[in-house]
């Protein structure tokens, strides 16, 4: 029980230390709010892509693809979607507010929070499977947001431009360029080799910097209701119903992991963004990433330590 302990522990803390130095410098005032953006820009344009593509190339494909665990990553996100939108409609009368809400529940932060808990626990040489599902569900993730956001600001969503969004994901392409690297079998000059491994190593601790710098733990608003919805959902509600049906399917090892980092992340930072670019309510938006981000850090040992504890990996 002590050794289940210490790997959560260990799996968890890393982030939330390198999180604390990013609340750490927001108070020692190092970075305005506008520059905070434009490193969150940086991550997500460079870093992350680079990370993606070095996640899968060179990987042995056949092995890292888990098509049970994309199935079920598939089945359970829309469950979760559509559960989500027929209990908020029903609870909340603004369509300002459904949209961001909705998101704020299914859309999780995989990719910042979740991959770095695989790679705390398996090691970056396992991180394969957890890329290749990236492919995935942030295309999912991104499509659903489009969909429940222009429903609830009135519009009809157009599929030309779903598809336009997710082919200018910075992290879809980099996965794709690492995917395409395999079945061609090329391999890039060390130089760039290089490059690019250095980049990728930047990713995750930039990014838990910028999202610690991100917290104002103070400012609540005034949708205190409905932030306290999106964060039990979040957090609570759906990685129990998501994570107790992937073990009861046989869903094991770095797998089950995986289905850690989707489905217990706190919600995504993205989702602030859509919410603010397609007039929803981008106050209540920003809430619940900054306050599940800052939440996760026990619930996310929870549900490892829980889960560890079964033998589910």
């Amino acid at each position: 029980m002590f050794e289940n302990f210490i790997i959560s522990l260990e799996a968890v803390a890393p982030m939330f230390i390198i999180m604390a130095i990013g609340v750490l410098l927001r108070r020692k005032n190092f970075l305005n709010e506008t520059e905070v953006k434009k490193l969150n820009k940086l991550v997500f344009n460079v870093f992350f892509p680079c990370l993606m593509f070095s996640n899968i190339y060179g990987a042995e494909i056949g092995d890292a693809f888990d098509g049970k665990l994309i199935a079920y990553c598939i089945v359970m996100i829309l469950a979760v979607f559509f559960t989500a939108m027929a209990v908020v409609v029903r609870i909340e009368p603004e369509n300002k507010n459904r949209g961001a809400m909705i998101q704020a529940i299914y859309r999780s932060n995989f990719v910042i929070m979740g991959i770095p808990i695989v790679s705390n626990i398996f090691g970056g040489e396992q991180l394969a499977t957890a890329a290749i599902a990236v492919t995935i569900v942030v295309p999912l993730f991104n499509v659903l947001a489009v969909v429940v956001l222009e429903i609830f600001r009135g519009g009809s969503p157009s599929p030309l431009h779903i598809l336009k969004e997710i082919a200018r994901n910075p992290l879809i392409i980099g996965a794709v360029l690492g995917i395409l690297t395999v079945p061609f079998h090329i391999v890039l000059p060390d130089l760039v080799e290089d490059v690019v491994f250095s980049l990728k190593d930047v990713a995750t601790p930039m990014a838990l910097v910028i999202l610690g710098m991100s917290l104002n733990l103070r400012d609540m608003g005034e949708e205190k209701r409905n932030l306290v919805i999106c964060v039990l959902g979040r957090l609570v509600i759906v990685p129990a119903a998501a994570l107790t049906v992937g073990a009861l399917i046989g869903l094991r090892g770095v797998s089950f992991v995986t289905l850690i980092a989707v489905f217990a992340s706190p919600t995504a930072v993205s989702s602030f963004t859509m919410a603010e670019q397609m007039d929803s309510n981008g106050q209540l938006a920003a809430n619940a990433v900054v306050f599940s981000s800052a939440l996760a850090s026990l619930t996310m040992f929870c549900w490892i330590f829980l889960f560890k504890s079964l033998g589910t990996f």
